[in-house]
């Protein structure tokens, strides 16, 4: 069973991640859906760097476990990110579908393994 204190790792390292990789894709996009320049790439590499690094220093025995948890995080991040960057509420659905994430990261961090 994990302590508090490393769920809040582990939680704070997902979330991190997920703003890493969010502003990594969001500097291409601007680059090439935008048509801005194609310098915004660099920042972007370099955060897309770091969000894998993030996703190596979650404690976890398995790498499909961790990106399985990590893909309900980086959903929620990003009905974030549509808020806070892009000024776009997300709604009810967007909500809803959220929280089921949340849920399963749940499910599979904190399940019992049967081994």
């Amino acid at each position: 069973m994990m302590t508090i204190s490393a769920t809040t790792t582990t939680y704070g390292l997902y979330f991190a991640a997920a703003l890493a990789e969010i502003a990594g894709c969001f500097a291409f996009w601007v680059w090439l859906k935008l048509d801005k320049s194609a310098w915004w790439s660099v920042p972007g590499v370099a955060s897309l760097i770091v969000f894998a690094w993030l996703l190596t220093r979650i404690d976890s025995d398995f790498a499909g476990r961790t990106y399985a948890a990590y893909g309900g995080i980086y959903i929620t991040s990003s009905l974030f990110w549509l808020w806070a960057v892009e000024g776009q509420r997300p709604d009810r659905w967007d909500s809803i579908g959220a929280l089921i994430c949340i849920v399963g990261v749940g499910l599979i961090i904190f399940g019992p393994r049967g081994n």
